[in-house]
């Protein structure tokens, strides 16, 4: 299989993948960016290829083109590349990097003969470094001449790859949104309502990310029940009364979160999920009506 490929897009998923794929082996062509200082510097990062300011038909030089750019700007990209390359894609492997769309928006390149597939490594990427990939779920879909080159891809990176049906990819990725994306904004949620009664920032991370640590390993270890705590846990609906009561003076989302969060946890972990959300709704019903008779917004 090929071990020569392009890169579309310098930005940290392109410079991270670039970066270890060439240490790996891998022969690195054309690098474009949005702009040539760009490509320049996502060249220095990964150690090889050559800086492109737009898209050109060099990236055709390599049986393999990359495209790691932001998702709004695939489709666009993928337009771009039928119409330099034309009969010149015939053959050619084409996969991009995004997590919730899947390869018929390469069509455009399809259509001229292209294999296409997406790649998806299950990874945060910060700009600062490579993370690692070993043992890392990179989920792929596709043609499966393409899918095949995706799979030695991420095996090339020590991940691991998981096919995935087309239709399933934005699911797949709200998934990963919300143990990323959204439980950062319950760790930062948590440390605000911490400062609020007097700790500063380390003192409140420092409380939080050993408790949270441990959850995590209990589910990993136990399973989501064994690992379940907190009021709910014990059906301890006053003290879920409380919550609300002391939240009062932050931002209305804070409680807005805690409620559907209750929600969901009545969903996901209760054993009897109609029985708890029937409760909640009874906090909630008194809650309501003493903001109600207070004035104040819920």
């Amino acid at each position: 299989m090929p071990r020569n490929l392009a890169i579309v897009g310098g930005g940290r998923v392109g410079r991270a993948l670039g970066r270890r794929l060439r240490e790996e082996g891998w022969k690195i062509g054309a690098v474009t960016a949005r702009s040539k200082a760009s490509a320049r510097r996502a060249t220095r990062f990964i150690g090889g290829g050559k800086a492109h300011g737009s898209l050109s038909r060099q990236v055709l030089a390599s049986p393999v083109i990359l495209i790691a750019t932001p998702d709004d700007a695939i489709p666009g990209v993928a337009s771009e590349l039928a119409r330099i390359g034309a009969e010149e894609l015939e053959g050619k492997i084409v996969l991009h990097t995004s997590g919730a769309l899947d390869s018929t928006v390469l069509d455009p390149v399809k259509a001229h003969g292209a294999f296409t597939a997406s790649l998806h490594p299950l990874q945060t990427f910060s700009g600062i470094g490579v993370p690692p990939f070993e043992g890392r779920v990179f989920t792929i879909e596709g043609a499966p001449a393409a899918v095949r080159v995706a799979r030695q891809i991420a095996r090339s990176l020590g991940g691991a790859p998981m096919q995935i049906a087309p239709g399933e990819k934005a699911l797949y990725h709200a998934a990963a949104s919300m143990a990323a994306g959204h439980a950062l904004a319950l760790q930062e949620a948590a440390t605000r309502l911490l400062m609020s009664t007097g700790m500063n920032r380390r003192e409140a991370v420092r409380a939080l990310l050993p408790l949270t640590r441990q959850v995590l390993e209990n589910f990993e270890r136990l399973g989501p029940h064994a690992a379940w705590t907190g009021p709910l846990s014990r059906n301890d609906y006053g003290i879920v009364a409380a919550h609300f009561t002391a939240m009062q003076d932050m931002p209305a989302e804070f409680a807005g979160a805690y409620e559907a969060l209750n929600q969901l946890i009545a969903r996901v972990l209760s054993a009897d999920p109609g029985g708890m959300l029937g409760e909640l709704e009874k906090v909630s019903a008194v809650r309501k009506t003493k903001v109600k008779a207070s004035g104040s917004q819920v």
